[in-house]
């Protein structure tokens, strides 16, 4: 379960770009492998790895890099094409992994493993309850700032932009500093998720910065319900505990990869709106948002 916390917060990340904002970042693992890599080389390298630094380290580390990216890809004179991100995201995050896999200093293929334990004082977070906790608190924050962020005005404008950002530009505002700005928060959203899975699984690769953990944000999101909160944190669970239970049944150890793919075909083909759609209507889903947006706009 300290995984799906973890991989929840991840998810979250994308899901605040393309669900809320309607930017498509196909590189999201870059952010989650560049910081988990930093922190691994600061335990190895620094002899460091106390909580109230290397945390706020890898929140900075992809906070920086995603708005570095946002240089090149958002802030442009005129709106970018959502195929243009895809592809510029998902290029960086291909290329990241490239240039790892053959960097000796990193570990090359073989990755950053026996990563330092993430301590606090003389107290150090092992696998367990300790680290449960910690992804936890790490996961309800994380959500609950995310959630002030979409009811706010900041919110409203990341709707307008979801749904219709030309109209918006009309309107005056500047589409792509709001993109940016979202799109750099969850960077380091992403960065303190990689950090996290670093110290859990004493181990960061090549992998885990490729287009193959974008791909399964991707599809965390579209599973739970994308444009929702709650919705990547459900669709990371059921996905990670299916992983986990198909692979221990005798019948089909060695195919339960694709047993699982055709379960998310047929609930991302016949529920669109994901397995939160299922129990709570569009309109429940946005109700509230709207009625705070009607509020502010006429009080």
């Amino acid at each position: 379960m300290t995984n799906v916390m973890i991989l929840s917060i991840f998810a979250i990340s994308f899901d605040m770009c393309w669900g809320f904002s309607g930017i498509m970042s196909f590189g999201q693992a870059l952010f989650f492998g560049v910081a988990g890599y930093v922190i691994a080389l600061i335990g190895r390298d620094l002899d460091f790895s106390a909580i109230w630094g290397v945390l706020p380290i890898a929140m900075l580390t992809g906070l920086a890099l995603a708005f570095v990216l946002a240089m090149f890809l958002l802030l442009g004179r005129r709106i970018p094409s959502a195929i243009f991100v895809a592809l510029g995201t998902l290029t960086g995050s291909y290329a990241a992994e490239r240039l790892v896999s053959g960097w000796q200093y990193v570990g090359a293929g073989n990755g950053l493993s026996s990563i330092k334990l993430l301590q606090l004082g003389s107290f150090e977070f092992v696998e367990g309850f300790e680290f449960y906790t910690l992804a936890l608190l790490n996961l309800l924050v994380i959500y609950l700032v995310c959630r002030f962020i979409v009811r706010s005005q900041f919110g409203l404008v990341l709707a307008g932009m979801r749904q219709n950002e030309e109209r918006l530009a009309f309107l005056g505002y500047r589409v792509q500093v709001f993109k940016a700005l979202i799109f750099s928060f969850a960077g380091m959203a992403a960065g303190l998720a990689g950090a996290l899975y670093s110290y859990h699984q004493g181990f960061i690769g090549p992998g885990n910065m490729g287009p193959g953990l974008s791909t399964a944000a991707v599809i965390y999101c579209l599973l739970g319900g994308a444009g929702t909160l709650i919705g990547p944190v459900i669709g990371t669970a059921v996905i990670e505990l299916l992983s986990y239970g198909l692979s221990d049944i005798d019948a089909i150890r060695h195919f339960w990869p694709v047993v699982l793919g055709l379960v998310l075909l047929v609930i991302v083909m016949f529920q669109p709106s994901g397995l939160l759609g299922l129990v709570v209507s569009d309109r429940e889903r946005i109700g509230s948002f709207g009625a705070s947006g009607r509020r502010s706009t006429h009080g």
